[in-house]
């Protein structure tokens, strides 16, 4: 569904802060003693033993696994992938016991302390990991034998299936950057909203596709620090050039000037979203500003007739319009305008926020909050991605290029500066695609910070269910990425679409661990051999930002 900062979908904050006390070296390469023991073989295939009341997560306090078993995994050639692209300073999935990225501790486990992993229903999962494999064929031949090998097992055998798992993967809990544990797993949805394809009243607020003007420059190649550079504009691709810059030089074709303190250099794909004027360049259109001046250059795919139900969809990510005939037109996400997601929040009864979050650079972060006021069908806000979104205090019209504005031109009142432009998608029984590409599938699919959890892996979620506090404990396939979903252990859980989907996405947020599986011999956060890190401060440079760097993903600098 994607981001509005890349996917945006209901709101939905990060993490827990930092703390403040200094602790301990990582290690990043490989330990000399392996990781804890992984069941192979005919064994694997057996239902494991119940996990004890003590795995399942307490709220207030940390889930207690239980010490990771100690013995070694079986290397018999037959049932386990051999070693291979391991780069230098490379950890290697299999052999390292515990390694680190800038944004996560990875530690090496058995899957019998992941709690619930015996009981889940691995055959419920398998479709949405078989979509995983349409993408990550692709991504060289470790990926191409391991998604080769699933035709050979029984789709409707979970046994078999929890048999594979072990096998090809070895399992690693994520920790965040303070080493702790305990994330925040929050739910999402696919909206349905009534609308129209012509401009008509009620139906008056523009679903945008990508806009034609937009322009792409890599983040990564821009230079240090304010100035003011020339950039060359070639088709939709912007690149800097090199050497003292001179206005003289703007009379040549296709040269601009880039004022480089306008530019929001942390996006995590790595993209600059500019626009020319004159001959500069500029950070593309703000929200006020798409509102209050149209957007001419973008295809307006329906009109709506509810400007909140669009930005929740924005931040959904994708969603179904109703049309006035029955027909649904659904929609994905497809491109955002570049600007930082800054909601506006609810307030609670004592004037504070009705959800602890905090601001990180351009990103915003959930904290756990227990005691959050429940509004998701109240009139003060809206319960979106495990935060509270105020409601406009105004909204009225917008300009649409083309039409007459129905009342005054006062735009939504909706504060944020991002925008989320949209492409229509295939209908049909399947999920929406996410960020990987591919089908969502509810109950399975989970949006994640691709920093530290790569697109279409294995991700075993425990956590508890919305509403009844019961255990939620299952493996789940990490296809999706949002603008509001940022930290180590952070999930947002795709529930589908419907009523009971969207409460019990709008309820969810609650406590939970996340462990992910990785293939058996990736080479996985190439790095210097150690580094120290203390809390709260800054991570060593040699830290790589990506457990698994991939373009138009999450991108190493």
């Amino acid at each position: 569904m994607k981001n509005l900062s890349p996917p945006t979908r209901p709101i939905v904050l990060r993490r827990m802060a930092f703390g403040a006390v200094a602790f301990a070296v990582t290690w990043l390469a490989g330990c000399a003693s392996p990781p804890p023991a992984t069941g192979t073989g005919a064994a694997s295939t057996a239902p494991a033993p119940a996990a004890p009341a003590s795995t399942t997560p307490a709220t207030g306090s940390t889930f207690n696994i239980g010490p990771a078993p100690t013995s070694t995994v079986a290397t018999d050639a037959g049932t386990r992938p051999t070693i291979s692209g391991a780069a230098s300073g490379a950890s290697v999935a299999g052999q390292a016991r515990t390694f680190s990225t800038q944004l996560a501790t990875y530690t090496a486990v058995g899957y019998d302390a992941l709690p619930g992993w015996g009981r889940d229903d691995f055959s419920e999962g398998w479709p949405a990991f078989l979509g995983s494999c349409k993408v990550l064929t692709g991504r060289g031949a470790q990926w191409k034998d391991i998604c080769d090998r699933t035709r050979s097992i029984d789709p409707k055998n979970s046994a078999a299936i929890r048999g594979f798992y072990e096998r090809e993967f070895t399992v690693y809990q994520i920790r965040d950057d303070d080493r702790r544990p305990d994330g925040v797993v929050t739910g999402y949805f696919e909206p349905e909203i009534t609308g129209s394809r012509n401009y008509s009243p009620p139906n008056i607020y523009p679903v945008y596709g990508t806009p034609e003007d937009m322009l792409f420059l890599d983040a990564r190649k821009l230079p240090p620090g304010n100035a003011t550079v020339a950039a060359r504009v070639q088709g939709r691709d912007v690149t800097i050039q090199t050497g003292a810059f001179n206005t003289r030089d703007l009379g040549s074709p296709g040269l601009y000037s880039l004022d480089l303190s306008t530019i929001t250099r942390d996006t995590l794909d790595r993209k600059v979203r500019l626009r020319a004027q004159g001959r500069a360049l500029l950070p593309y259109f703000t929200r006020e500003e798409i509102e209050t001046r149209g957007a001419p250059n973008a295809k307006v795919l329906a009109f709506v007739s509810s400007a909140t139900a669009l930005y929740e969809m924005q931040i959904q990510g994708s969603g179904r319009i109703r049309l006035p005939n029955g027909e649904i037109v659904r929609v994905a996400y497809a491109e955002q305008n570049g600007q930082p997601f800054r909601p506006t929040l609810a307030q609670n009864k004592n004037g504070q926020p009705a959800s602890k979050v905090r601001t990180r650079g351009g990103a915003v972060e959930l904290e756990l909050d227990n005691d959050d006021d429940d509004v998701g069908d109240n009139t003060a806000g809206i319960r979106v991605r495990g935060f509270t979104l105020a409601r406009p205090e105004q909204s009225g019209a917008v300009i649409v290029p083309g039409r007459t504005a129905s009342g005054p031109v006062i735009g939504s009142g909706i504060k944020d500066p991002s925008y989320v432009f949209f492409k229509e998608s295939a209908g049909g029984a399947s999920g929406p695609v996410g960020a990987f590409g591919v089908p969502l599938q509810a109950g399975r699919s989970i949006a994640v910070d691709p920093r530290s959890t790569p697109l279409g892996y294995p991700v075993f979620v425990s956590t508890r269910t919305p509403g009844t506090g019961e255990p939620m404990q299952r493996l789940t396939i990490a296809q999706d990425t949002g603008g509001a979903i940022r930290g180590a252990v952070r999930a947002d859980y795709f529930f589908g679409n419907g009523t009971q989907a969207a409460t019990n996405a709008r309820r969810m947020k609650e406590r939970g661990q996340l462990w992910i599986l990785l293939p058996r011999g990736q080479a996985v956060a190439a790095a210097s051999s150690s580094t120290i890190r203390t809390r709260g401060g800054a991570a060593g440079a040699d830290l790589p930002q990506c457990l698994v760097p991939v373009e138009g993903q999450c991108v190493d600098d």
